[in-house]
């Protein structure tokens, strides 16, 4: 088959693959219809090299056909079709009895200290190959793919598989009140449907973004938008009555605009030997902070910072006066995707699509393009907001 790989940092490229088989009574195969390139993957891109391999294949947001699977599974039939979560979890242990599926008792990578194991995403979290291919093996099938019906197009479903429930969880953990403001920091994918669905909960949203292209797309949900600068803080603060926001949400992560020289040391560790940049990265590893920063400073006094945007750094500095003199609540972490698929379907399958679904993808190509729309989903550039790549297309 073929896939997307990693080949070093900052180069990935459409390889022949062997095709995935079953490999435990529980695994189902599925033919990839659609499969989107997520900001994380730009972290593999740049970033997290020291733990990649040549060859690893990329991609944690796919969904299609079910051709096969395997004696132990018995709510999939080959012929169903089905969203893929990111995150692998049994469904079964405490924690995802709770709603932690990416705390995972089953499938935490103890060796690594990290959570949930998770498709196309380093041998921290696995080294499962991903979805950005013409075929998957998809691990404990009976909790992990979510069966949708044949009649809407893939991408009414397709963001079920992270962005859609990254969002929805970025919003409830920003522990808005009735009718409440949320800020957001950065309009990516995950930001514009951050702000859909704090207007859909009745919420009034202030966002901000550098590219004009994502804040007229914002705007049209009805978001205040507007540029991200130094002045994005108090900006927030005069369209809030001089409080902020009762919650920010940081939709950007440690790929933020800005911090020039953590950025140079990120991409230097990226290229080192993994024997080099492993430890480097464990051990001493920073994220440019920039959005982080914006969000603590902009937050009203007792307010919610969310993060929803990805950070890996060990040692990042963080302004605890300001965090403790503003009484912050700061809540973070993976998606669980699992608990909040009951919310969103009912959503993703309603006619009006109130949540725009089918309103966000900018780029539809053929999987034989995805190292070229890697640079330009990095870059920003053509309007690009989101990209789903179309294997077979």
């Amino acid at each position: 088959m073929r896939a997307l790989t990693w080949q070093g940092t900052g180069s990935v490229s459409v390889e022949t693959v062997p095709d995935p088989t079953i490999q435990e009574p529980t695994d189902a195969i599925i033919k990839v219809t659609s499969t989107a390139i997520c900001g994380s993957d730009l972290h593999l891109y740049d970033v997290l090299g020291p733990f990649l391999h040549k060859g690893d294949i990329l991609g944690h947001e796919p969904m299609g056909i079910v051709t096969e699977v395997g004696g132990g599974v018995t709510d999939l039939a080959v012929g169903d079709r089905v969203v893929v979560p990111f995150v692998i979890a049994c469904g079964e242990c405490e924690l995802c009895r709770t709603g932690l599926s990416t705390q995972c008792e089953t499938t935490q990578n103890r060796a690594h200290g990290t959570g949930a194991t998770l498709y196309g995403y380093t041998e921290l979290y696995g080294a499962v190959p991903g979805g950005q291919a013409e075929y998957l093996r998809v691990l404990r099938a009976d909790r992990n793919a979510v069966k949708v019906g044949h009649e809407l197009p893939d991408e009414r479903y397709l963001f079920l598989s992270d962005i859609l429930p990254t969002a929805w969880q970025a919003v409830q953990y920003a522990g808005l009140p009735p009718q409440g403001t949320l800020g957001v920091i950065g309009l990516g994918p995950v930001g514009q449907f951050v702000v859909r669905i704090a207007r859909h909960l009745g919420h009034r949203v202030v966002a901000c973004d550098p590219v004009p292209e994502r804040r007229r797309l914002a705007e049209r949900y009805g978001a205040h938008a507007f540029d991200l600068d130094e002045a994005t803080p108090d900006t927030m603060r005069d369209a809030t009555e001089g409080r902020g926001p009762h919650g920010v949400v940081d939709a950007v992560g440690m790929e933020a605009h800005g911090d020039a020289a953590v950025r140079l040391l990120q991409r230097g560790v990226g290229v080192l030997p993994s024997a080099l940049g492993r430890p480097i990265m464990l051990k001493a590893g920073i994220d440019r902070l920039s959005a982080l920063m914006t969000a603590i400073d902009a937050v009203r006094r007792g307010g919610t910072v969310s993060l929803s945007g990805v950070y890996a750094g060990m040692v990042d500095p963080m302004p605890l006066m300001t965090m403790f003199d503003k009484q912050l609540t700061v809540r973070m972490g993976q998606c669980n995707v699992q608990r909040w698929i009951p919310d969103l379907l009912p959503l993703v399958e309603d006619p009006d699509d109130p949540l725009g679904t089918e309103d966000l993808v900018t780029h539809r190509v053929p999987l034989e393009e995805a190292a070229r729309m890697y640079d330009v989903f990095r870059s920003k550039s053509d309007g690009c907001v989101k990209v789903v790549l179309k294997p077979g297309g």
